[in-house]
């Protein structure tokens, strides 16, 4: 059985699209290729801990284990040393993406303190979509007694959109909550 979203891209979102942007072949029409979630995290150079909590985290909120992102240079002002552990990431694809987007759209982004609507300015100009979140504690797999520092994280969608208003079409079509462009 596919999920909501990916019935959802299939039923409304790409015959949207093929209708928008006048594309003659079903495969030309854009979609989310990955979904990529990295959390970074300067404070677990003093304090090793802070890691193991944010790695159990993200893998409950992606629902797949995530890799641990080590330092590629040593910065003496930072006090880190090549090959220490900073951060860990999780790329999403298939129905695990659409189920983590269900999630994200329909639960989390409503959950956050005064939300208006994710920017429309955070596009790379090749058609990905990056969005800041600034606490992690809007996912409701995250248990908030348990969590000792909030965190934050860089969700970015990566699509086959090669311009930035095919790939915000796709996303408003999945039903992302962008700001009006009056607001933004």
């Amino acid at each position: 059985m596919a999920s909501r979203f990916k019935q959802k891209y299939l039923d409304e979102a790409a015959p949207a699209l093929q209708k928008e942007f006048g594309y003659s072949s079903p495969m030309a029409i854009p979609k989310i290729a990955c979904i990529k979630i990295n959390m970074g995290l300067g404070e677990a150079i003093s304090n090793s801990r802070l890691m193991d909590a944010a790695v159990e985290e993200l893998a409950a909120i992606a629902g797949q284990r995530p890799v641990v992102t080590k330092a590629k240079k040593s910065i003496a002002a930072f006090k880190l040393r090549e090959g220490m552990p900073i951060g860990c990431c999780v790329s999403l694809r298939g129905d695990r993406m659409y189920e983590f987007l269900d999630r994200l759209i329909s639960i989390a982004l409503p959950r956050v303190r005064d939300f208006r609507g994710v920017p429309t300015k955070s596009f790379d100009g090749r058609g990905n979509y990056t969005l800041g979140v600034r606490e992690h504690v809007i996912f409701p797999e995250i248990d908030f007694s348990k969590v000792d520092k909030t965190k934050g994280m860089n969700v970015t969608f990566v699509t086959t959109a090669k311009t930035d208003p095919e790939a915000l079409s796709l996303l408003r079509l999945m039903g992302m909550p962008f700001r009006n462009q009056a607001t933004s």
